[in-house]
């Protein structure tokens, strides 16, 4: 996977704008995560068995800690899924 910061924005349709919305997490705050300069990036191998995909642990501007998982097509970040880090994952970025 290219570094984020080389990527060129979001992939957001009918197949994946309801997903974060299942946590309570709005698609601004999915996309803020990103930009988290202390986020943490892992290859989630289990789940890549179609296409590469990716576990983001990160903050949202305000604070929220959040777990990303999300896929890369071309330039473009497609996230997948969007919730709350849990006790340990906190640690986990935290740790970083």
């Amino acid at each position: 996977m290219q570094k984020l910061s080389e990527l060129e924005g979001f992939e957001w349709d009918a197949g994946n704008t309801h997903k974060p919305g299942k946590h309570d997490v709005s698609l601004k705050e999915a996309e803020e995560v990103f930009f988290d300069p202390k986020a943490r990036v892992q290859f989630d191998e289990p789940h890549s068995k179609q296409e590469a995909r990716w576990w983001l642990w990160g903050k949202t501007v305000r604070g929220r800690k959040l777990k990303i998982a999300f896929t890369v097509r071309g330039k473009k970040v497609r996230v997948i899924s969007a919730r709350d880090m849990n006790k340990k994952e906190r640690q986990f970025y935290e740790a970083h």
